[in-house]
């Protein structure tokens, strides 16, 4: 099974900020380039007219987006700390940078993946595979619009529910976002909280995804440490946090 490690999430960064791979790794300074569309870049809402999006790796911020506004935050930040530049206080005046260009922040998400595979303990559980053409049954089941997106640029690959007596309990789904990185999604039922299925599901999919030669990642919110938790039980390690931005047109982020 081919061996995955940070070197394979910086090429994913590189195709997503636009930027050189070599360059996350040892350049001394930030990374601010305009952004492009290219083959392989992780898809998400928006893709294809970013403003602007950052994001924090290796020490350093990378920086892709509209020319006008990278070319004035290259002259602002190209050599701030990149380790604490999503703190808030950053965060206030970035928002009064952008604002008079007609956007604000939108979000602010940590990233984690796995590289390897864990033991997984079905816990006296039933764990079913789903493929692809089994996913399409769920299209407007609610209890999992976490899990399955039904995104045609983000297909939804593969899922893995808990069971109990034939019931689905909990689902954790992942979505091809690129070639080689699938991101998960995970719901569990109201009753069944409490019973660790998050993490058993999220556990199981992860294996999967490795064995079918793409890099299982998640995201989440840094308020959600109930989702936090599932990544590190799950065999997740943090690998970079991004933000978005938004038109102020579109109203308020929450």
């Amino acid at each position: 099974m081919q061996k995955f490690g940070m070197k394979d999430v910086y090429r994913q960064l590189a195709l997503d900020y636009c930027c050189d791979a070599e360059d996350i790794k040892n350049a001394k300074s930030n990374i601010f380039t305009e952004y492009k569309l290219l083959d392989g870049q992780r898809a998400y809402d928006g893709r294809e007219g970013v403003f602007l999006k950052i994001a924090a790796v290796h020490n350093k911020i990378l920086c892709t987006g509209r020319e006008d506004i990278i070319k004035l935050l290259k002259e602002r930040y190209e050599n701030v700390d990149g380790a604490w530049f999503l703190e808030a206080v950053f965060m206030h005046k970035l928002n009064e940078i952008i604002k008079p260009y007609g956007h604000l922040i939108k979000k602010i998400h940590p990233f984690f993946v796995a590289f390897d595979q864990t033991d997984v303990d079905d816990n006296g559980y039933t764990l079913k595979l789903y493929e692809r053409e089994d996913i399409e049954a769920f299209r407007g089941d609610k209890r999992f619009s976490k899990a399955f997106t039904f995104v045609p640029e983000a297909p939804d690959e593969l899922g893995v529910g808990a069971l109990e007596n034939g019931e689905i309990l909990a689902m954790a789904g992942a979505s091809g976002d690129s070639p080689m990185f699938w991101q998960i999604g995970i719901n569990v039922l109201p009753e069944a909280r409490g019973k660790h299925l998050g993490a058993l599901t999220v556990s199981k999919l992860k294996n999967e995804i490795l064995k079918r030669g793409r890099i299982p990642y998640y995201g989440t919110a840094f308020s959600h440490t109930l989702s936090l938790n599932i990544a590190v039980e799950s065999g997740f390690r943090p690998a970079w946090t991004e933000l978005l931005t938004m038109k102020l047109s579109d109203g308020p982020a929450i």
